[in-house]
């Protein structure tokens, strides 16, 4: 499908032409509170069939954590049998791991903002977040397959269309097919100009300094695995053209998220206005 054609279509169009289906939620607040929800849903469900509950869980977006703490507790949900695979984690610039208090520590707002808010009754053992290492690279692997694999990967969606963070091969001398992107492992990539622009205007003020421009993500093969996967556009604007490519494009290894399109139990979710029509022009 045209570029042009594929922004410009009405949501009834979209909706007939998506080759991963959608859901539409009335605003970004109602489209977190279903992050949350289902989140919890999912530990509950495994709680009651007497099995771990295996999640890979990203950090961003994030707002839908104080919610799922509130469910939790409110609730008293257990989280004893649930497995965390977090998806991702900054590196500086020489491939190491930023400190867990550094601001932008995912490992570290997981610790505080969610594990560490939950009633201790209630909590999961610290051993069973696992998150991936870029001195350990293939762990994240190895335990994933311990535990059973992925019962559901939730994520968001990058600018590029990178989940985790799999970014495009962008190089003039290297090309990575859509297959090699489809069985790509846990490693340490630096992050591409788009993410690192991106990553400040929403975490920095638009100081591209301030992000680490490495880090270490699952790959596509583990998140593809999962049985289900739920992916939320939460970014507002900036999430339209995303959201659009990632529901109709073409299947492109320069656009991973596409590689979503195909998997057997996949949903794409988003508010109403992301899912509109893109008008360009001068604002």
């Amino acid at each position: 499908m045209d570029h042009a054609v594929l922004m410009s279509l009405p949501v009834e169009e979209l909706q007939r032409r998506a080759r991963i289906p959608f859901r539409l939620f009335a605003d970004i607040p109602a489209l977190l509170a279903d992050f949350a929800r289902t989140i919890a849903d999912e530990i509950r469900r495994a709680n009651e069939e007497d099995r771990a509950a295996r999640l890979i869980l990203p950090v961003g977006p994030v707002k839908q954590y104080p919610l799922l703490v509130e469910i939790t507790n409110r609730e008293r949900l257990s989280w004893r049998n649930v497995w965390v695979f977090q998806m991702d984690e900054f590196l500086d610039w020489q491939g190491r791991l930023i400190p867990e208090d550094h601001a932008l520590s995912f490992t570290g707002f997981l610790k505080s903002e969610l594990f560490a808010k939950i009633d201790p009754l209630l909590a999961m053992p610290p051993e069973q977040h696992v998150a991936p290492h870029p001195f350990r690279i293939d762990e994240f692997s190895e335990k994933l397959e311990r535990v059973g694999g992925a019962d559901c990967c939730f994520g968001g969606i990058g600018y590029h269309g990178h989940v985790a963070f799999n970014e495009p091969v962008i190089s003039r001398w290297n090309r990575v097919s859509v297959e090699e992107m489809r069985q790509s492992l846990t490693r340490v990539l630096p992050l591409g100009d788009d993410s690192i622009v991106v990553q400040s205007i929403h975490s920095a003020g638009g100081d591209s300094q301030a992000i680490p421009p490495m880090a270490v993500t699952c790959g596509m093969r583990d998140i593809l695995a999962a049985r289900k996967i739920r992916l939320y556009c939460a970014g507002g604007t900036r999430h339209q053209a995303v959201f659009r490519v990632a529901v109709a494009g073409e299947v492109s290894a320069g656009y991973p998220v596409t590689l979503v399109q195909g998997h057997a139990d996949a949903e794409v979710r988003t508010d109403a206005a992301t899912a509109e029509p893109i008008e360009v022009g001068l604002r």
